[in-house]
């Protein structure tokens, strides 16, 4: 997670363990830069430890950034925030004590001693316990209702920032959690497309996850019979659309951690291929590409109680029924599709691609 502040050093104990003794020094080689920043922690460590300690992660916390300003690093937004205040905060100290006389960091020895004394490193142990997707920066799309909005539920519970977009306006206001930012956004205007991953990485840093879910499901007739327009526009948001955005995502995946990228296909042979393909291609870039597949997933938007009922009728079964109409006769929810998707996105899968699950309580069509 990265977040952009104003900004010197740490005020009190409680600073210095979330911010460190120094920051970073951003240059062209941003690379280079991280790597001498860990190397000179690890020396600082070893110059100042007793053999009873551990050397805390040795990641810089912020870095200042000439003619730009600083940036903060944390594994979560509200870890992220607390840096960026306290960076903040700091300078605005710094710079009132220069104006009055001047202002001098205690020695090394001094700040070590505060970084590692026992009773901060106890404020540290209570959140050290990480969600298996924490720092990670995911986008979802059709993540207003139903499949979508509970995968992005479902990542933000498992520690991920989540960037939840959709074409209807509500998106802008279904989430509340800081950690979730929602945004409006037509997926086949490829303008508008690009500017909501642009504003994802502008804001949060960077892009580790996709869940490309958004998708119609147009009136089902014969080819003979179906118009140019609802062809164009089924092939506009079903194909295209993915595809599109799944471009403009491969800039920052690839530099991305870990990066994961789950279409919830729901058997659509275009988008299928689509995900072989992008499998085959991605993976030399480590980007894992799966697909799911489910089926008969009745809390979305487009099954109201009306057409359950009269779909329930059709085939001469009650609602409850007609939704366990499986082999493992199972209701399959909205939130068991996007359990699995966080699972396909995290460590569990992190050796698999190309692959196509389906969660259809088994389909004897298909099985």
């Amino acid at each position: 997670m990265l977040q952009k502040s104003p900004a010197k050093a740490r005020l009190t104990p409680d600073h210095v363990i979330r911010t460190k003794r120094i920051p970073m020094l951003v240059t062209p080689d941003t690379q280079a830069d991280a790597q001498a920043y860990q190397q000179n922690y690890q020396q600082y460590f070893q110059t100042y430890a007793s053999p009873d300690l551990s050397c805390l992660s040795p990641e810089p916390r912020w870095a200042v950034w000439p003619l730009q300003g600083t940036l903060s690093f944390g594994s979560s937004l509200k870890e992220t925030r607390i840096i960026g205040d306290i960076v903040s905060h700091t300078r605005k100290a710094i710079q009132w004590a220069e104006n009055l006389s001047s202002w001098q960091s205690l020695p090394a020895k001094d700040i070590f001693a505060m970084e590692y004394w026992e009773l901060e490193q106890a404020k540290l142990g209570k959140s050290n316990k990480r969600s298996s997707l924490q720092g990670k920066i995911a986008l979802v799309t059709g993540a207003a209702n139903g499949i979508g909005k509970a995968c992005v539920e479902a990542l933000q519970q498992n520690g991920a920032t989540v960037v939840a977009v959709d074409i209807n306006p509500v998106i802008k206001e279904t989430f509340k959690q800081p950690d979730i930012l929602g945004i409006a956004c037509d997926l086949t205007d490829s303008q508008a497309l690009q500017s909501v991953v642009d504003s994802t990485v502008s804001r949060f840093g960077g892009l580790d996850i996709l869940i490309s879910n958004a998708g119609t499901f147009p009136p089902s007739v014969k080819l003979a019979n179906m118009d140019e327009k609802t062809w164009q526009q089924s092939m506009a948001i079903n194909l295209t659309s993915h595809q599109q955005l799944l471009t403009a995502c491969q800039p920052y995946l690839k530099r991305g951690i870990d990066p994961a990228v789950v279409f919830i296909a729901s058997k659509k042979a275009g988008m299928t291929q689509l995900a072989r393909i992008a499998a085959l291609e991605m993976g030399a870039d480590g980007i894992r590409v799966n697909v799911l597949h489910p089926n008969a997933v009745f809390d979305t938007a487009i099954w109201t109680d009306d057409i359950l009922a009269s779909r329930a009728a059709h085939y001469g079964l009650s609602v409850q029924a007609y939704k366990t109409n499986n082999l493992l006769h199972q209701e399959v929810t909205s939130k068991d599709v996007a359990e699995l998707a966080c699972a396909m996105v995290g460590p569990l899968f992190a050796k698999t691609t190309g692959a196509q699950l389906p969660i259809d309580g088994g389909n004897e069509r298909v099985v």
